[in-house]
């Protein structure tokens, strides 16, 4: 097996990040985009691939993380965010589900079926007002081709034919207060990133959420590492399914309202971050009135 040239992987990761950029017009002059960076592989990787990007395009970038509140895993990720942000010149703003929200999960994932749930909420909740406040015009995430085929099959497996719309590469503004996100990393394997952070020996954290063996992502996740295993080509056939589906119409419309409670966009009269702190309220009520 010949040995993995630096610069020349380095070179291929870019340049397929770098078309896909320019192919979808995820970025346009001028524009604020701000990257969720968690620390991990995808999101740091992202967070490089769009500072190597402004060679070739005139844009702004700023880094937004999200401390969820998770005992020995989380302080790791923030640390990392902050080193690549200041190795890279760019500007984090952190912030925290505790200063936030008013807890953290590891104090509330016990009052849901899957941590996952309150966490993916409040995360994109967190992230998306504060793009706003800060005039960002799009979120860049990390997501890979692994993690738009996991989504894919999890929506598919439901019958959840409503998140269909939400992937690709880019989605649409469908309200003013909704920044829209992107996915440089759309096309980018999983195992490429991981790749990409060692031979390049950048600081990532690499430890496995607690709380991800609990949801239904890890079990498809697993599904599909398996059969690429015994099947190598699964996961781009998969993909390539994905992207004929792309093409159809999609003629399901968002009638988009504004929180009566927080004024954050919904498609109910309460958005899910305040109906699940309404419910968390009330069950820390319930335990202080039974103790």
């Amino acid at each position: 097996m010949s040995k993995l040239n630096k610069d020349e992987f380095n070179d291929y990761i870019f340049t397929r990040i770098n078309t896909l950029i320019h192919d979808y017009e995820l970025i346009r002059e001028g524009e604020l985009i701000a990257v969720a960076l968690s620390g991990g592989k995808d999101s740091v990787l992202t967070l490089h691939a769009l500072k190597n990007y402004q060679n070739q395009l005139d844009f702004d970038l700023v880094a937004i993380s999200v401390d969820e509140g998770i005992e020995g895993y989380r302080q790791h990720g923030i640390d990392s965010a902050v080193s690549n942000a200041n190795e890279l010149g760019i500007e984090l703003i952190q912030k925290s589900f505790k200063e936030e929200e008013g807890f953290a999960l590891d104090d509330i994932y016990q009052d849901f079926k899957s941590a996952c749930i309150p966490c993916g909420v409040f995360r994109r909740n967190i992230l998306n007002k504060t793009a706003y406040e800060i005039g960002a015009v799009k979120i860049a995430t990390g997501h890979n081709l692994d993690d738009e085929i996991q989504s894919f099959l999890m929506s598919f497996a439901r019958g959840d034919t409503i998140k269909f719309s939400k992937f690709g590469p880019e989605l649409d503004v469908i309200h003013p207060k909704l920044i829209p996100r992107i996915k440089p990393l759309w096309n980018t394997p999983e195992k490429e990133v991981g790749m990409w952070a060692i031979i390049n020996d950048i600081n990532i954290h690499l430890d496995e959420c607690p709380y991800s063996h609990l949801s239904l992502r890890a079990k498809i996740k697993e599904f599909l590492n398996v059969s690429e295993d015994k099947y190598p080509g699964v996961k781009n056939n998969v993909m390539e399914s994905f992207q004929k589906i792309l093409t159809f119409e999609n003629d399901i419309s968002a009638n988009l309202n504004e929180c009566e409670l927080c004024g954050e966009p919904t498609s109910s009269n309460i958005c899910k971050a305040c109906e699940l702190k309404e419910l968390i309220s009330q069950d820390c009520e319930s335990h202080i009135c039974n103790k």
